[in-house]
């Protein structure tokens, strides 16, 4: 070390108190683009916890299963194929979506939720004006209800998901595409025309 090197190290030193490493946290995950896991579950526990408490809904899905139905949402499943994975039924995990606030943008995408929320016609009517099933209008309607609540908590907690498992989808992208570019990297140049 040169003089000057050495008289910032000692006034640094001195002004924390002897502390001769401040940023050794830093160091530690310096450069690393991997979500930790284990944090994303918690932080979907906690998410799910709130909710679960704030709204006292039921379910027959637990916590782990709704934390599922929350990936797969993002991952663009299917009802369907959620319940299949899960063994559940498949109105079970369209009712825990809506529980989450989870509503994705076919989920009513040919009817106006706002005349079927306000009206106060029974379902077979709305059925019949609408040409849908009795069942689509209650699914349709508890739809509605879903986005009027993830409104009036000013979409809080559809809010908390998207930053957990919209980052963390992008954070894994992000880390597989440094993965490939380091590769192409490393192998670029390389004789690959080899014949044995």
């Amino acid at each position: 070390m040169n003089d000057k090197t050495e008289e910032l190290r000692e006034i640094f030193t001195s002004v924390t108190d002897g502390e001769a490493t401040v940023t050794e946290s830093q160091e530690a995950t310096r450069g690393t683009l991997e979500k930790d896991e284990a944090t994303v579950q918690e932080r979907l526990e906690n998410v799910i916890t709130q909710m679960r408490e704030r709204y006292e809904f039921e379910t027959p899905l637990d916590d782990d299963e709704l934390r599922v139905v929350a990936r797969r949402f993002y991952e663009e499943e299917s009802d369907a194929d959620v319940a299949d994975e899960l063994d559940v039924d498949e109105d079970d995990v369209f009712e825990a979506r809506m529980s989450l606030h989870l509503v994705g943008e076919e989920d009513a995408d040919e009817v106006d939720l706002v005349a079927i929320r306000d009206r106060e016609d029974d379902e077979e009517t709305l059925a019949d004006e609408y040409d849908v099933s009795t069942e689509q209008i209650r699914r349709y309607r508890r739809v509605a209800a879903a986005k009027d609540e993830s409104r009036a908590a000013n979409d809080r907690y559809r809010g908390e998901f998207d930053s957990i498992l919209a980052e963390a989808e992008l954070s894994e992208r992000m880390a597989s595409d440094v993965r490939e570019d380091g590769l192409e990297d490393a192998t670029e140049g390389m004789e690959t025309d080899v014949s044995l």
